[in-house]
């Protein structure tokens, strides 16, 4: 009963949550593998943030549940998003195979699970508000290649955004403070050679508020870069009523903040954006998107947007899709509306069809499509900085990212001819381009 495997789903977020799991374990003497089928327990780290993630859960629950019948692991536990978001169903009985549920504020007690589910316990451990907080007295075992991190500043959200469940499943908004987070950074410096650290919360720019009773973040970031453990600072999940002048400047001054911001809207109409309850204006958004844009020359924005919000009307998705077209955004992800129990749009008249949801995804996704293949078009001929990721799966092509790229989510440079390591930066001259990935050759 010593070797552990951990499936871990969804959002970067998530992966933290799972590298302090293992970290716990290895510390405990378990020996951590990257293959369930050759592994005595199995931990599956869920996500349950729209229908679609939940299915995924469910069907890899399901999956490694038929491996205990053959007895090929011993120990199945579901952690995560799906055992908060159903906390008061039936899943025990549902999914018989599994030997514990663990919520999300209940992780860092999985050494005692197990020790619990060995002695012949069948577990459901899930708090009804999550209030864990992750501390730099944790030991992560990284599941990302060496030369990248996550780094989580806060946890849970304290916004009420009437179509998402995030508040239910991960808690009030916590930031971690201060010195807990540089000494993390420093701890895993000394483990890796980092060339990134990507700063993660739900909302990034709302970092300090609750326990140092205004905005922090620009502290944080300062205090991160004069570490000189990176070349490479990435912000995600910001919020765009919560950016600020002084925010916007040090991205701007500091050299090693990658000039990209990841800026979720949703939407664009006015009364959409009041109905999702995401207190801000078409006009207030446009204004934030042209400072960043003048202030930051060069500036990337990744953005994302629902299509088919509950009473979303053919002239309201229009005013969004024209939006997409004119505002030439360098990365959109778009998602259908899902209808989640226990969120406000749940119970909202005038739900779109799911027909009219497909349609308007596939609208929005082309028009970006075509934006974006311009867009990196444009850059060809053009000379950049480049961290290695690795290679290809046949082995022939070389993955880069420029600094408009975050790691997971967006595009490669492609480069056919030249070796090096993962971790290294590359001067690159861009030769090609389409919707997602760019080529190169190594300069």
């Amino acid at each position: 009963m010593k070797t552990v495997s951990i499936v871990s789903l969804g959002c970067p977020k998530n992966l933290i949550d799972s590298e302090v799991m293992l970290g716990i374990l290895e510390k405990e003497g378990y020996v951590i593998s990257d293959k369930a089928n050759a592994s005595d327990i199995v931990i599956v780290n869920t996500c349950s943030f729209i229908e679609k993630s939940t299915r995924e859960s469910v069907d890899k629950i399901v999956e490694l549940a038929e491996l205990k019948k053959k007895n090929k692991l011993k120990i199945l536990i579901v952690s995560g998003c799906l055992p908060q978001k159903y906390k008061s169903s039936g899943l025990p009985a549902e999914l018989s195979e599994v030997d514990a549920f663990v919520g999300t504020g209940n992780f860092h007690n999985i050494s005692v699970i197990i020790k619990k589910i060995i002695s012949g316990e069948r577990l459901f451990e899930v708090a009804s508000r999550p209030s864990f907080l992750y501390n730099d007295s944790y030991s992560r075992h990284v599941l990302t290649p060496h030369h990248y991190v996550y780094v989580k500043i806060a946890e849970g959200c304290q916004h009420r955004c009437s179509y998402c469940l995030i508040p239910q499943l991960r808690g009030a908004y916590r930031s971690r403070e201060m010195p807990s987070i540089v000494k993390e950074i420093k701890n895993l410096s000394y483990i890796n050679r980092l060339s990134e650290i990507n700063l993660i919360a739900q909302d990034s720019t709302a970092y300090g508020t609750d326990i140092y009773g205004s905005r922090k973040l620009v502290e944080l970031m300062k205090k991160i870069a004069r570490l000189k453990v990176c070349r490479w600072l990435r912000l995600m999940y910001t919020h765009p009523a919560h950016f600020d002048d002084n925010l916007i400047e040090f991205i701007r001054k500091e050299a090693k903040v990658c000039k990209y911001i990841d800026l979720p809207l949703q939407h664009i109409n006015d009364e959409v954006l009041k109905k999702m309850g995401r207190k801000i204006t078409k006009k207030e958004i446009v204004a934030l998107i042209q400072k960043l844009r003048d202030r930051v020359p060069g500036i990337a924005v990744r953005t994302s947007f629902i299509a088919g919000f509950p009473q979303e009307t053919e002239k309201q998705f229009n005013e969004l899709l024209e939006f997409v077209r004119e505002m030439s955004f360098d990365r959109v992800g778009v998602f259908e509306y899902s209808r989640e129990k226990g969120t406000r749009a749940y119970a909202l008249s005038g739900q779109v069809p799911e027909a009219v949801k497909k349609e308007r995804f596939r609208q929005l996704m082309v028009a970006q499509q075509k934006v974006s293949a311009k867009k990196n078009r444009s850059f060809i001929g053009r000379k950049l900085e480049v961290l290695v990721d690795g290679i290809s799966e046949d082995k022939k092509v070389l993955l880069v990212r420029t600094y408009r790229d975050a790691p997971e989510i967006d595009g490669y440079v492609l480069i056919k001819q030249g070796k090096a390591k993962s971790g290294d930066f590359l001067k690159v001259e861009i030769t090609g381009a389409n919707a997602y990935d760019m080529t190169g050759k190594i300069i």
